[in-house]
């Protein structure tokens, strides 16, 4: 495209043919600098260095704090909707702000059909989440157990983690109907990308629409936030929990097992260890 001028990304694709809007009409000013050149910086130091020290000084409050105890019912149902959801979410934003656009095209994937499964994908683990966070909010709130609790922090997180996801399943559900909504894939992760190689590309997120504005802060915020509540927990997730071999429960008897009461433990008569002094069967 000659005579519009481009920006080259991390990856070495020219980054936006920006001509909505080209870059020499996008003014960047301090504010611009701080939000999308410092700020990102200060959460990342606040989220390693915070999490080290949550780590290192509070590992019994390095937790869920589980309240299955007092309420499983409404858990049940909120729980795998919300963390299965997340993990959707989480894939998503991998690929979209990870993946540069050239890698995509490259194998095939063009724009349109990446936009089919980005809106539609997007749209169903959007919803799952918000109604799996509202759901435990819920039962938070009106459990009193479960509310008494919840820490200072931790409300606030819930506060910042609902916002972030209203905002982004908004933003998805915008793009369909707004035509004037800028591809984020061409703005916000080339940002993404560059935050990490320390040269950010601030001219991408002041050409980025203002709802993709608006739902950055809000993650930059919860990440902010991170080590000072329950979400350390995701750090230190049991995984081994999927690979761990089943728990074997054994039933009580309905009669009392004989023999002459006496302090410590009677072995257990199965058909592979008898009782001593007493012959198999």
């Amino acid at each position: 495209m000659s005579g519009v001028p481009t920006r080259t990304d991390v990856a070495g694709e020219p980054a936006v043919p920006l001509d909505v809007p080209p870059p020499g009409n996008v003014q960047v000013g301090v504010d611009d600098v701080m939000l999308w050149a410092v700020v990102p910086y200060l959460v990342l130091a606040i989220l390693i260095l915070g999490s080290i020290w949550r780590y290192r000084y509070d590992k019994f409050g390095w937790t869920t704090r589980s309240s299955q105890l007092y309420e499983s019912r409404l858990l049940r149902i909120a729980s795998p909707l919300f963390h299965f959801g997340i993990l959707a979410v989480i894939v998503g934003h991998f690929v979209g702000l990870v993946i540069p656009k050239a890698w995509m095209d490259a194998i095939g994937l063009n724009e349109d059909t990446y936009h089919f499964f980005a809106l539609s994908v997007g749209i169903l683990a959007g919803l799952a989440t918000l109604v799996g966070i509202v759901l435990l909010i819920y039962r938070r709130r009106t459990t009193g157990p479960v509310f008494m609790a919840t820490t200072r922090n931790d409300k606030l997180m819930y506060v910042f983690l609902l916002a972030a996801i209203l905002t982004g399943l908004a933003t998805t559900v915008f793009s369909v109907f707004d035509t004037n909504i800028v591809n984020y894939r061409d703005t916000v992760a080339p940002w993404f990308r560059s935050i990490f190689i320390f040269s950010p590309d601030i001219l991408g997120m002041t050409a980025a629409s203002m709802s993709f504005k608006i739902h950055t802060l809000f993650g930059l915020a919860l990440f902010a936030l991170w080590p000072f509540t329950r979400l350390v927990h995701a750090f230190t997730a049991p995984l081994q929990y999927l690979f761990r071999p089943y728990i074997v429960y054994r039933s009580r008897g309905k009669h009392p097992a004989p023999g002459t009461p006496r302090r410590g433990w009677d072995p257990v008569g199965t058909p592979d260890r008898g009782r001593p002094g007493v012959p198999r069967k």
